[in-house]
């Protein structure tokens, strides 16, 4: 791994470092007053069979050596310090080393850290690195993706082999999605209450470590031969999807731990530096995540942690890409204001060992200005939920008024916006790839769900249908849940289709949530983050209408790498080849009433670049309308690509000016010459 920049010198190489004759310890603490590593017998991890003094520099960073210190050996650190309200030290203590790279659980709340080799065979085997115009991200959890997939091996299904193997990368690769977005897979813990219900955190969302893969994803024989077998797994499945051209993202969680609050567990920061690490007022948490702490990113110290946990996973895994959850927490100074100027998030940017690598924001968090869409800086890209907000609103909250004698509250400005790249939060610097563009993902409802289901049911949750959101956009079209009506089933098919083709059509990057596809359902559950059950899994039997669902992705998909007009990297202007051109029902230019009354719900879209160029016919409506193709320049042939109301409608050939009809809510995407 290469050197960090020279600036952040004082705290290098943490974590350990092996040599020929063993290895060196590092750990940053500037509150300890002593430090032990303890090295630990392989037959049991609670005998410490031999104890170096560890000591400090003028940086208030510790060091241990020993010639024990191999790959294989179970270690740990104990730490003393202050009794202040802001500290937690006890000497006797077993603590986690924060760099640790292989990671074991010894019980509950306790775990050790285990040396690992880093060495591992690559091959010619190099990144894809896509371009982020031609991306097409597929968010999967590591388990649930495979668990339920009979191609794949039994001992492998659920695990990081049951990604890399040929039949889960032959699907993604006829699907044709480029880069895999896996739920968090950092070693993670459940939180104590959820133990004491008997449910786990299923998504991963409470880090127990940030540079060790998650034990439990791999297979039962890597699990048994001990964590240089669990990252060697993990490497393994990185190598076969870069070989087949798929990106490998990962889902990280940098704004808390599995410490959780004042008295949670001690395990490994908390115990070494907690007033370092976690925010805090006289003692008390400041949390601006919901979750019990706060890591303070307006510390050195933990900037380090988290850029030299990115540059670890970048380098040593060949991760292509990272979505930071909650990140508007690590764009807080030491006042908790957010700010774009934060240094953490310019420090990942300008990194030259990460210059390929995406960044993505989840731009909110559930602090004082937590919410931050558009508010990054230029070389970030976000999740964009405003696009699903406006996505969600015109296909289905808008069609629940409309039925009732209403006037649709999404106007068909906002959403031609979000078509054309979300101009309206993302600035020319920045362009429509700064927005990932999601109509549904793991946190709220599935694709099939959203068209299911009015209200939440979350039961399952033991929170007595308290958590998840109650603001789900969500339309059932006339019976909650599971129904046999042919009417009702047919409105959400089509819904499912515009909704899917609205993402797959626009500019931006769009992120598919696994399954919806297939049109997975969690059976109406929005927060499904502690069922480890076949409720999150993707099933793989599937019906008729399941496959055609399926058949559209994959078709929308082809169209979209087809046709460089749908994904542009820029917002049009005089500098670029690019060109939008809008036209209302009747193939004349829109004007001021056209975009605002509520009234329009029709709009045709004709976008340009580098000699491509499509024509998207939206009609947002359930009445049925005659709409004018326009006559736009040399245009003399309009050929339908594809439509929503009848996905087997294509290769129609129509001319400018022609009348067509459309019977209720439709795309149609026209390839025009």
């Amino acid at each position: 791994m290469q050197e960090p920049p020279a600036a952040a010198d004082r705290f290098r190489d943490l974590g350990v470092r092996l040599d020929p004759d063993g290895g060196t310890l590092r750990v940053a603490s500037s509150t300890a007053t002593s430090m032990d590593l303890c090295l630990l017998s392989e037959r049991d991890p609670s005998w410490v069979e031999r104890t170096v003094r560890m000591q400090r520099d003028a940086e208030g960073v510790w060091t241990g050596r020993s010639a024990l210190l191999t790959p294989g050996r179970r270690y740990a650190v104990k730490a003393d310090g202050p009794a202040g309200p802001r500290d937690a030290f006890d000497r006797s203590r077993p603590l986690l080393d924060p760099y640790g790279r292989g990671i074991v659980r010894i019980d509950q709340d306790s775990w050790r850290s285990v040396v690992v080799d880093d060495a591992f065979d690559w091959g010619e085997v190099r990144k894809p690195n896509t371009p982020l115009a031609e991306t097409v991200v597929y968010e999967a959890h590591a388990k649930g993706l495979t668990k339920q997939l009979r191609s794949v091996p039994r001992q492998f299904r659920g695990t990081y082999a049951g990604i890399a193997h040929e039949s889960t990368i032959a699907y993604l690769q006829d699907l044709g999605v480029t880069a895999v977005e896996l739920l968090p897979v950092h070693q993670s813990a459940s939180e104590r209450r959820l133990q004491k219900q008997g449910l786990v955190n299923y998504w991963g969302y409470n880090t127990v470590g940030f540079f060790a893969p998650h034990a439990q994803y791999a297979s039962l024989t890597a699990q048994s031969a001990g964590p240089q077998a669990v990252l060697d797994e993990f490497k393994g499945m990185v190598k076969h999807l870069h070989a087949a051209g798929i990106e490998v993202w990962l889902d990280v969680v940098y704004n808390h731990t599995a410490e959780e609050g004042p008295a949670g567990p001690v395990q490994s920061f908390r115990g070494l530096d907690n007033s370092t690490y976690y925010r805090q007022d006289d003692g008390r948490y400041i949390d601006t995540t919901g979750c019990g702490n706060s890591l303070d990113c307006s510390q050195e110290q933990v900037r380090r942690l988290i850029h030299d946990s990115v540059r670890y996973w970048a380098e040593e895994v060949q991760i292509d890409g990272f979505r930071f959850d909650l990140a508007v927490t690590l764009g807080r100074d030491e006042h908790i204001t957010y700010t774009p100027d934060a240094p953490l998030l310019h420090e990942l940017l300008g990194d030259p060992a990460l210059k390929d690598v995406k960044l993505i924001a989840e731009p909110w968090d559930v602090g004082l200005g937590g919410w931050q869409t558009g508010g990054f800086p230029a070389g970030w890209s976000e999740w964009n939920d405003r696009y699903r907000d406006t996505v969600r609103d015109f296909w289905l909250t808008d069609t629940v008024v409309t039925r009732h004698g209403g006037l649709a509250r999404t106007g068909i400005g906002a959403l031609a916006n979000q078509l054309s790249g979300s101009s309206w939060h993302f600035s020319a610097e920045r362009g429509p790839l700064a927005s990932v563009n999601f109509i549904t993902a793991h946190d709220g409802f599935t694709l099939a769900d959203v068209t299911s289901y009015n209200t939440k049911h979350n039961l399952g949750n033991g929170e007595s249908n308290r958590d998840g959101t109650d603001n789900n956009r969500s339309f059932n079209f006339g019976v909650e849940g599971a129904t046999r009506s042919e009417r009702v089933l047919a409105d959400r098919r089509r819904a499912m289709r515009n909704l899917l083709g609205t993402l797959l059509l626009s500019a931006g990057v769009p992120m598919l949530l696994a399954g919806d596809e297939l049109g997975r359902t969690q059976r109406g559950n929005n927060n499904a983050y502690c069922q480890d059950a076949a409720v999150n899994w993707i099933g793989w039997n599937l019906t008729e209408w399941q496959q055609e669902l399926q058949d559209v992705a994959r078709r929308l998909i082809r169209i979209r790498r087809e046709h460089p007009a749908l994904r542009p990297a820029q917002h049009p202007d005089a500098a670029t080849p690019n060109a939008m051109h809008w036209f209302n029902a009747d193939g004349g230019a829109m004007d001021e009433a056209a975009w605002s009354t509520p009234e329009n719900r029709t709009l045709q879209y004709l976008a340009e670049t580098d000699g491509d160029a499509t024509l998207l016919v939206v009609h947002g409506d359930e009445t049925a309308m005659r709409v004018t193709l326009p006559e736009h320049g040399a245009c003399t042939d309009l050929e339908l690509l594809w439509t929503s109301a009848d996905d087997a409608a294509t290769g129609v050939h129509s001319a400018p000016g022609e009348h067509i009809a459309i019977d209720g809510p439709t795309l149609l995407l026209y390839a025009v010459r």
